[in-house]
């Protein structure tokens, strides 16, 4: 799945693209403008590409809760203190 392209016309999200996606399906939407005027158009390629990634490895059941991170990242915080 790779990430859509959308407008915002009259209030609406508008998808500019045709889409497999099926009916009903949610989306979580992420702003690209006026998130950092300085990204340019290779790094805003590369974050969608990785976008693109993390939405594969999720879809292969690649993923790693996110408690199980935070309590690793605790763990690591209080072996160096």
């Amino acid at each position: 799945m790779n990430a859509l392209k959308a407008l915002v016309k009259n209030g609406r999200i508008v998808v500019d693209e045709p889409t497999d996606l099926p009916e009903g399906t949610e989306l979580q939407l992420v702003v690209l403008q006026d998130v950092d005027n300085d990204v340019d158009e290779d790094e805003r390629e590369a974050f969608l590409a990785a976008l693109d990634e993390g939405i594969d490895d999720a879809d292969a059941g690649r993923v790693v809760d996110a408690s199980v991170v935070l309590e690793r990242l605790r763990s690591l915080e209080r072996s160096t203190a």
